[in-house]
């Protein structure tokens, strides 16, 4: 069987391949795209059935496909990649040298004798609650989550680091300063008592997520609460961990009365809704049974 591949953007022949059987798969199709023109990586490609279709998974055959001799196939060039446990890593690892950095009160952000300065007992522990944030989100990279994809696009990098060690440094700033004005004990510790909480949910659906999916593969599955009392949030919506992230940002904000922190929370709360109303329509779409009560981020609202 012999398949052409077309550019996706220009239609232009990019190689034909020949030798196909009907039970090749699509990941077979971008190696041997790969050793024709070799700039081509397979993590690089999105092959597709029209130019602007959906991209095929890696483990569609030809047969499944309904493609036959001399049908044609579009490749789309995703650009350079890079793994998304690395992405990840640098992401979060920034945020935690950052904050505890500025926690110092370095005389380059706030001149020669600030860290002299008393510091409320506050701000000790909002810097031992971001850094303990971020070193759970580096573990849970490491030894929690199973991706689907290996690779993103190289400029995700790029955007999310710069992201997330912005607010960092903005934050940081204000919380860290001298002349920062703490709120009263009573709000201090109910929020701290919240954003444990919420981190213990967090990390308690990524593992719940975590064992839906088996080692190896890309299987989906109805997320559904588990023992674990912290993932009823489930029966309520489809991405608790947004929630419970969420939760947490918002916790912190009460903590430290801290306007800066407010604003990354809602920054937060926007794109995580973006990506759970996405992920909310997929799993409607996939699954005919999936539960109709449930939201995609935020109970009753979202």
């Amino acid at each position: 069987m012999e398949i052409e591949i077309l550019n996706a953007q220009s239609s232009k022949p990019v190689v034909t391949l020949t030798g196909l059987s009907v039970n090749t798969t699509v990941k077979d199709l971008k190696k041997q795209i790969y050793e024709k023109k070799r700039s081509l990586y397979p993590e690089r490609q999105a092959l597709r059935l029209e130019s602007k279709g959906k991209t095929l998974g890696d483990g569609e055959t030809l047969q499944n496909l309904g493609l036959k001799d001399r049908s044609k196939l579009y490749v789309k060039d995703l650009g350079p990649q890079i793994g998304w446990k690395t992405v990840f890593l640098a992401e979060y690892a920034g945020p935690l040298f950052v904050y505890l950095w500025i926690y110092q009160r370095p005389w380059l952000f706030y001149g020669d004798g600030a860290s002299s300065v008393p510091t409320p007992a506050v701000v000790h522990i909002a810097a031992a609650c971001w850094a303990l944030h971020y070193l759970k989100r580096l573990l849970e990279t490491i030894f929690v989550h199973r991706f689907s994809h290996s690779t993103m696009p190289l400029r995700n990098l790029f955007k999310n680091c710069s992201y997330y060690w912005g607010f960092t440094a903005y934050v940081a700033y204000h919380v860290n300063h001298p002349l920062y004005t703490a709120p009263c004990c009573l709000q201090v510790y109910g929020a701290l008592a919240a954003f444990i909480i919420c981190e213990l949910g967090n990390l308690s659906i990524h593992i719940a997520l975590r064992n839906l999916r088996p080692p190896g593969t890309t299987v989906r599955k109805i997320p559904i609460a588990t023992s674990n009392p912290l993932t009823q949030l489930f029966n309520f919506v489809s991405c608790p961990n947004y929630t419970y992230e969420f939760g947490s940002w918002f916790a912190f904000t009460v903590m430290t009365q801290c306007l800066p922190a407010g604003l990354f929370a809602l920054a937060g709360l926007y794109q995580m809704a973006v990506w759970a109303l996405g992920k909310h329509k997929a799993y409607k779409k996939e699954f005919p049974t999936y539960p109709r009560g449930r939201k995609a981020i935020l109970p009753f609202i979202l």
